[in-house]
């Protein structure tokens, strides 16, 4: 996954929104701001998780629905690194979203590009929502882009 916050925190609505439970590892600056307040208990976040954070985002796997795992810095995972995380993904049922790190043959690569902010004025205003690209590329599938607006949308002047 691209780090692209925006859309990090979009997806995390949706899970939560649906009744499914997430976790952030390593990410305190990330903004829960979008999601209502009563979604916010759905959610686990692990600011610092100290000298194992692949493992805390592997133990998070095998009992919630989405676990976001943010690196620090770049990070290119080899399959041998990756064999204990793949073992506890597979025991569990949870969709575990890597960002600032690779893996070997990742099941989806998403990409998410900012296009457009909504909401300011000319010097004036506050960020209401933002438009996003997004691309989605399934191992050995086509790639799939769309636009979607996290937020509000741009509200289309009257005319009288």
């Amino acid at each position: 996954m691209s780090d692209t916050p925006a859309l990090v925190a979009e997806m995390l609505l949706h899970v939560v929104e649906a009744g499914g439970h997430a976790g952030v590892v390593g990410w305190p600056e990330l903004s829960y701001a979008g999601i209502d307040p009563k979604y916010l208990g759905r959610i686990i976040a692990v600011p610092d998780p100290g000298v194992d954070p692949l493992g805390v985002a592997a133990v998070l796997t095998e009992g919630l629905d989405l676990v976001v795992y943010r690196s620090p810095v770049a990070l290119a995972l080899s399959p041998v690194r990756c064999r204990p995380l793949l073992g506890k993904l597979r025991k569990g049922r949870a969709a575990l979203m890597m960002v600032g790190a690779t893996v070997p043959s990742p099941a989806l690569t998403v990409t998410g590009d900012i296009q457009a902010f909504h909401g300011i004025g000319r010097g004036t205003g506050r960020i209401t929502g933002v438009d996003i690209r997004v691309r989605a590329q399934s191992k050995g599938g086509r790639p799939a882009s769309a636009s979607i607006t996290v937020g509000q949308a741009a509200v289309e002047a009257s005319t009288p």
